[in-house]
């Protein structure tokens, strides 16, 4: 479903940019989109964006700073529920894997559009993936010392993990076989198999 069909007087208009901004952007990508697209598309005049926002490169850091900050809360709040690795793991994989499915278009720009960002605005998304992952890891390492999970490389271990949730965004669609929460059951049994915890 998309975010934006058409304006809405009940979204203000920052909001009503940026759901446009990520309707163009995962159907046309950062550079084939103009900023006329995602200003006519958001139900505003053609130069609207930038009565609100000083490029189209900012807006996509915006997206993706709010997305980035968003998921950090939702990794920490999965650990949070429980002190066991097992747990904790299973859940961060389920909860990330199904907010990947969930939100599959803005997660596949904020994910697949950073090239397209300012080397600062990178630097500060990077560093917010490395709080991701640095809780995820934390878990792996846990498990590890603990003798409930077996794997010789918790750091790469993790990587594997985020980069398989974060690429659901990439395939999933709304019309597809699986629902989100489909994925996200299996996609927890995956990842406690990686680190050697049976199913």
């Amino acid at each position: 479903m998309p975010l934006v069909t058409e304006s809405s007087p009940a979204l203000d208009a920052r909001t009503r940019l940026a759901r446009a901004a990520v309707e163009a952007f995962g159907a046309k990508g950062f550079h084939g989109t103009t900023t006329r697209d995602i200003s006519i598309a958001a139900g505003m005049s053609p130069a609207a964006l930038y009565v609100h926002h000083r490029s189209k490169e900012e807006l996509l850091f915006e997206l993706a700073r709010a997305g980035h900050l968003r998921v950090l809360d939702l990794v920490r709040a999965s650990v949070a529920r429980s002190s066991d690795p097992v747990t904790q793991l299973g859940d961060v994989v389920e909860d990330f894997v199904r907010d990947h499915a969930l939100v599959h278009t803005g997660a596949r720009v904020i994910n697949y559009e950073l090239a397209a960002l300012s080397e600062e605005h990178l630097a500060e998304i990077v560093t917010i993936r490395h709080d991701i992952d640095v809780v995820v890891r934390d878990v792996v390492e846990r498990g590890v010392a603990d003798g409930v999970f077996d794997t010789p490389d918790p750091h790469m271990t993790t990587l594997a993990l985020l980069s398989l949730g974060i690429d659901v965004a990439r395939w999933f669609r709304d019309e597809g076989r699986w629902t989100p929460q489909q994925v996200a059951t299996h996609y927890r049994l995956l990842a406690l198999r990686m680190v050697g915890v049976a199913g």
